[in-house]
């Protein structure tokens, strides 16, 4: 479904690191987060072991703790919600809007209660949340805002680069986002002083002065990036542009051919065609609900059989066992269920051809047309 793009230089790049002696957080991690800063018109940002960490650090740099709520999406990877628990806090779900499957901004002001601290918004598939609306929510209710930004890195919002303005914006470097650090993170804050807190909660809570002064002030974690991974997503940073522009060719050519005629009658919706401001982390359809025999599993299958890989991103959080524990039912939010049930990662990354799409969307045709059942 997805495969990382790795080129020589970043693979020798990596041997001289291992041939360093130096493999663990040092100088790699330093050029890569200074080149994220740069990225970011300057604003500071560590790297950490991954996206995760970054969330739950910048949910402790939020003040974010027991009693607390955070308004979030329940379509996303379930990390947006679990690390709300983490630290204590308590998630509060708001339903999506169907046609940007991102949290739904009209429904938020309605979910702030006493005890809200936070909004955690999702970009889902690198479609950018509104952040201008965003921050006037926020700022009318003194909230802050941790963007789960893993999936956009080089996205636009009202042509400002996704990470270069905002509150706490938190980054993924997995191997299936637009760049990768094998795994890997980064946090984009607002000041040296949160950069260096966010140092303290990265490594067991550690400030070294001098030679050999030692002190603990905060409960920190084990959350930093090594050397060699930072050297990789080094590699990868430098080719940001040119990933995003592939990708943006190849969903213009999913496009082109998902709303050709004969495919229109699938009866598929596709995403937002933003073609000036999204990075096309993902190219993800809906499935007509209740049409297709066996449902998405038949279509995922019959795919797999065809040697093409698609995924799920993502089943709705509040229905699994451990969110439905805490009071959340089948019901609860419509349209992240629907799409939930139905949507449909199909292939996209840099690597892949104008035939190996045209191939994804015959075959694709080809098994919905045999899956789908006929009204009576």
């Amino acid at each position: 479904m997805t495969r990382p793009t790795i080129d020589e230089k970043t693979i020798a790049g990596v041997c001289e690191v291992l041939r360093s002696g130096w493999i663990t957080s040092g100088p790699k991690v330093k050029e890569f987060e200074q080149m994220l800063s740069a990225l970011f018109g300057g604003r500071p940002v560590r790297a950490f072991n991954s996206g995760t960490a970054t969330l739950e650090i910048a949910l402790r740099l939020a003040g974010v703790g027991p009693g607390d709520e955070v308004i979030t999406t329940p379509l996303s990877w379930v990390a947006t919600s679990n690390t709300i628990l983490t630290v204590g806090a308590r998630p509060v779900f708001v339903d999506i809007d169907p046609f940007t499957r991102n949290i739904n901004l009209d429904r938020v002001e309605e979910a702030i209660t006493p005890a809200t601290k936070a909004i955690m918004p999702v970009d889902l598939a690198g479609l950018a949340v509104d952040r201008d609306r965003l921050a006037r929510i926020a700022a009318a209710h003194g909230l802050r805002v941790i963007e789960d930004a893993a999936q956009s890195l080089g996205s636009r919002w009202d042509g400002r680069l996704i990470g270069s303005s905002g509150d706490l914006v938190s980054f993924s470097f997995h191997p299936n986002k637009n760049v990768t650090s094998i795994e890997g993170g980064c946090l984009v804050m607002n000041c040296d002083a949160e950069a260096s807190l966010a140092e303290q909660y990265r490594l067991q809570g550690v400030v070294r002065s001098g030679t050999d002064g030692m002190d603990v002030s905060v409960l920190g974690g084990k959350f930093n990036l090594t050397d060699v991974a930072a050297r990789v997503g080094i590699g990868q940073l430098e080719k940001l542009e040119e990933f995003t522009l592939a990708r943006r060719d190849l969903a213009w050519l999913y496009f082109e051919l998902l709303e050709s005629a004969e495919m229109k009658e699938l009866g598929l919706r596709l995403p937002l065609p933003d073609f000036r401001q999204t990075n096309w982390h993902m190219f993800q359809v809906v499935l007509p609900d209740r049409r297709i025999s066996g449902g998405r599993a038949a279509v995922m299958e019959a795919m797999k059989a065809q040697g093409i890989g698609t995924g799920v991103h993502y089943p709705p959080i509040h229905l699994f066992t451990l969110y439905r524990g805490m009071g959340w039912k089948p019901g609860d939010f419509k349209y992240a269920e629907e799409i939930g049930r139905n949507i449909l990662t199909l292939p996209l990354f840099p690597g892949m051809t104008s035939e190996d799409v045209r191939r994804v969307c015959v075959t694709l045709a080809s098994v919905i047309r045999s899956l789908t059942v006929q009204a009576s």
